[in-house]
């Protein structure tokens, strides 16, 4: 989607994710000036095959992607699980990744600060994922937060042609990837690439801190943090976050 020309956008997406759950929004406002693709990854909603069990393996499938729609380089945004793939993909493919931007990540390997909200595994664990369940994973609780929530799932659930949901098995590999997953932080040096960072204050599920961390130690980092939001903020704050991607990108 959106104009041709320039440095295309790749868009790796989270834990669950399918082509589907990218706010309509958020995407309407990244393509204004660029082309924008987003993906299931294999074994993933539409796509057929099985899910990696490494996000080495995740990071290979978006790197097949680029080669198949015959890009020669993109600039990456991976958010949340897309995260981490998005980072191991520029250190393992950097021939493909201009720029990359990681949204309600972490670089991993960080035992310090902030820890994870204990709810959170339970309840991203559920067979399915009510909107309460939603809120809590993506909003802070407050009245403006939770309104951007609910408008945000309405988005959502407005959509008519929904590809398939993530099956059962595809969703243990995506566990079984993260869960064995050592992390990128070592080898940050490498990232020469610029790095726009950036999540909510309040994230119950990849805290805040560990963006800092990852803004910090790569050479050309740039960290922005949203008040009032947390791991959905690039939807709750879409105008300000994609003006911010547009100045990057640019």
């Amino acid at each position: 989607m959106g104009p041709p020309g320039g440095v295309p956008l790749l868009l790796a997406n989270r834990f669950r994710g399918t082509h589907d759950d990218w706010d309509p929004a958020f995407l309407a406002l990244l393509a204004r000036s660029r082309t924008v693709v987003t993906f299931d990854s294999a074994g993933i909603g539409r796509s057929e095959g099985e899910v990696p069990t490494t996000i080495a393996g995740m990071a290979d499938v978006a790197a097949a992607v680029v080669a198949a729609l015959g890009f020669e380089q993109v600039d990456v945004l991976g958010w949340s699980l897309g995260g981490l793939v998005a980072q191991q993909t520029a250190l393992d493919h950097p021939a493909i990744v201009r720029r990359l931007i990681v949204a309600g990540s972490s670089p991993g390997g960080i035992g310090d600060g902030p820890k994870q909200h204990p709810r959170v595994q339970e309840v991203m664990t559920h067979a399915a994922n009510t909107e309460d369940d939603f809120l809590f994973l993506f909003f802070p609780e407050t009245d403006t937060a939770r309104a951007a929530g609910r408008a945000y799932y309405a988005r959502l659930k407005a959509i008519t042609d929904r590809g398939p949901a993530v099956t059962g098995p595809s969703f243990m590999n995506q566990i079984k990837a993260f869960s064995s997953w050592s992390g990128v932080r070592d080898r940050l040096a490498e990232l020469k690439n610029p790095v726009l960072v950036a999540n909510g204050q309040h994230d119950v599920m990849i805290p805040a801190y560990r963006s800092y961390v990852l803004a910090q130690e790569v050479a050309n980092g740039k960290l922005v943090l949203y008040p009032d939001a947390g791991h959905a903020f690039l939807f709750q704050c879409a105008d300000d976050f994609t003006a911010e991607i547009d100045r990057f990108l640019s």
